[in-house]
């Protein structure tokens, strides 16, 4: 490791701490060239798989454009930061776990509805509208119909008026 401050090539680690949530290491290090201390964060690398595009482009993978997908199929819905970077990386989790080179972006599609239906049915909606090119009205009210039959959603907000607002608390 280099020292940032005079570039010497030795320096050496005084301090090891694993961060809170186990992915990062965290290390102080003193260069024996000047004695400057700098903190320096390791992290493992694991190879995600090459994305390729519906027109056969091939891409590596970008989770900013994930997370950019997110919010906007998410934007102004009841739903934390927390709980879209969990299911950000519950969609890098199993991209990592198909142990792939390369997959679809189709498939990658097929990931996040699933994390979104989890979260907020109207941002499932949006995301699939695009994803899967809704031509017309017919084509939201046969998601919408595919949604309501599945009763996947109890405990969100309800997806048309006709639908009763799920309700709190216990049943009398």
């Amino acid at each position: 490791m280099h020292c940032p401050f005079c570039q010497h090539t030795d320096t050496r680690v005084i301090d090891s701490r694993v961060s809170d949530d186990g992915a990062t290491i965290r290390r102080r290090r003193v260069c024996e060239a000047c004695g400057e201390r700098f903190s320096t964060l390791e992290t493992i690398e694991l190879k995600l798989p090459a994305i390729i595009k519906s027109d056969g482009r091939r891409e590596a993978f970008d989770a900013r454009k994930l997370r950019a997908g997110f919010d906007r199929a998410l934007q102004k819905r009841p739903v934390s930061e927390e709980q879209i970077e969990a299911a950000v990386r519950a969609v890098v989790h199993q991209l990592r776990m198909t142990a792939e080179r390369e997959l679809p972006s189709l498939r990658v599609g097929e990931f996040v509805m699933a994390e979104l239906r989890k979260l907020d049915h109207v941002a499932y909606v949006r995301f699939a509208s695009v994803y899967r090119a809704f031509e017309d009205v017919a084509d939201f009210r046969e998601e919408l119909d595919r949604l309501e039959s599945d009763h996947a959603g109890e405990g969100q907000l309800p997806l048309l008026d006709s639908e009763p607002a799920p309700t709190k608390g216990r049943k009398r």
